[in-house]
């Protein structure tokens, strides 16, 4: 998480959204990412998506089965049906999202019983430090 949370200081300094996210597999990081939707003009731009496009680019394969994905944020329904599609076995997040949440918040989508894949879903690993890089965020926009 802690490489997550690098990605989401590098967003911020950005002048991004300060979310990142990376995917591991077979204990090595094979995909990075950081919210990019001002940078690249790209609604899809979010820091999970990155991260299972450049995984899946490093690994040659889309099924990321046995990946583990670690974000800063509780993904977007976007991004939390890309986790299930990419068929990504865990995923640990930091902080719940009370208005975009779609893992424990607002919906559950990683583990919803109609569709084809479910993942274990850990949370609140690095909280804290998560948590203040975001209000720090939307604190100096104010």
């Amino acid at each position: 998480m802690a490489e997550a949370l690098a990605e989401a200081r590098l967003a911020a300094a950005e002048g991004e959204v300060p979310i990142g996210a990376v995917l591991v597999f077979e204990g090595r990081i094979a995909g990075r990412g950081r919210n990019a939707r001002e940078r690249l003009h790209d609604p899809t731009a979010h820091a999970e998506v990155l991260a299972l496009q450049e995984a899946s680019r490093a690994l040659g394969r889309w099924r990321l089965t046995g990946a583990t994905m670690y974000a800063t944020l509780e993904p977007c329904p976007m991004c939390a049906g890309a986790l299930v599609n990419a068929r990504i076995d865990r995923l640990v997040y930091s902080v719940p999202d009370p208005k975009a949440g779609a893992v424990d918040t607002l919906f559950d989508v990683v583990r919803h019983p109609g569709l084809n894949h479910r993942m274990e879903v850990a949370s609140g690993v690095l909280a804290q430090e998560c948590g203040e890089v975001l209000r720090e965020f939307f604190r100096a926009r104010r």
